[in-house]
């Protein structure tokens, strides 16, 4: 198994490469002289974010954003595995956001693991199954209200949506649906 921890990271952030349209995204986390980068679709971050602000919302109403972090994503870039299944908990003896990161594929992200687990079954934690691959971050909630900040800008710094299908419009245009297949 490989846990790679950050307990707290030094950074933790959302970053994209490349132009709108066909950027790659990435969580990535820095800590004890080691950078992490891994992959993960828009919607991911999109939902992410969501629910870590929900979380927030709910435990720690006032927590405040920490230090703005505007920097880019640590270079070179290299995806160290892709995201697939992602688990997010509150910490309450701690008071800490902790974000749990599985490799797509690993034995972790399979509806079979996941249906048992809510069946009752164990769960069998990271550290003792050789068959998973996770990333697993531990925030403090100004440093998770910044987390949330940044990943929402870098969602929205996209495409513009089409005004009349809400799809995204590239720079030459597209066929709206909505518009019967007319450019737009």
């Amino acid at each position: 198994m490989a846990l790679i921890e950050f307990d707290p990271p030094e950074r933790f952030v959302t970053g994209t490469v490349g132009p709108p349209g066909q950027r790659q995204f990435f969580l990535q986390a820095r800590g004890s002289a080691r950078t992490v980068s891994v992959g993960l679709e828009k919607a991911q971050v999109h939902i992410l974010t969501e629910r870590v602000g929900e979380l927030l919302d709910e435990f720690v109403p006032a927590a405040v954003p920490g230090a703005a972090d505007n920097d880019p994503l640590a270079t070179p870039v290299e995806e160290d595995f892709r995201v697939g299944t992602m688990g997010l908990s509150w910490d309450p003896r701690r008071d800490r956001l902790v974000l749990e990161c599985h490799a797509a594929g690993d034995s972790y992200d399979s509806a079979d693991v996941l249906e048992e687990v809510e069946a009752g079954a164990p769960e069998i934690a990271p550290e003792d199954d050789p068959t998973q691959l996770v990333l697993r971050v531990v925030l403090d909630a100004p440093s998770a209200r910044e987390f949330v900040r940044r990943s929402e800008r870098v969602v929205a710094a996209g495409r513009p949506p089409c005004p009349f299908c809400a799809g995204p419009l590239e720079s030459e245009g597209h066929l709206c649906p909505r518009a019967n297949g007319y450019r737009r």
